[in-house]
């Protein structure tokens, strides 16, 4: 988590959404990523989709099994629906989403019974920082 908490500053210093992400299969690092939404002018350059990619990317194959997210914050439905799609194993967030997040906010797609692929979730890891990190780029935003 340390590691897509970096990430996530990285996106702060491109006054993007402070979120990042970091896939990791067998202990190591597959892929990172971080939000890139302002920059690529592209709304679903957010940071799980971009780690998503790489990681497939990395291992030669659209499923990725056998891998851990971790990630800023809770997935949103567009990211959790791709996280099913991919098969991916684990999923650990920092901050609860109570706006847009799907693995237990306001939805659990990750974990639907209806879908063919259901995920582990573990929720609250390095809350604090992941939090704090939002709540201090939104406070600037509106002070701007």
């Amino acid at each position: 988590m340390a590691i897509a908490l970096k990430e996530a500053m990285a996106a702060l210093r491109q006054d993007e959404v402070p979120v990042g992400a970091v896939i990791v299969k067998n202990g190591s690092v597959i892929a990172k990523a971080h939000n890139q939404v302002e920059m690529l002018q592209d709304p679903t350059a957010h940071a799980e989709i971009l780690a998503i990619g790489a990681a497939a990317n990395h291992l030669g194959n659209r499923r990725i099994e056998g891998c851990t997210l971790y990630v800023t914050l809770e997935p949103c439905p567009m990211c959790a629906g791709a996280l099913v799609l991919s098969r991916i194993d684990r999923i650990v967030f920092g901050s609860y989403d109570p706006k847009m997040g799907a693995c237990s906010t306001l939805y659990n797609i990750v974990q639907d019974d209806r879908l063919n692929h259901r995920i582990e979730v573990i929720a609250g890891v390095m809350d604090t920082e992941s939090s704090s990190l939002l709540k201090d780029f939104f406070a600037r935003k509106r002070e701007q």
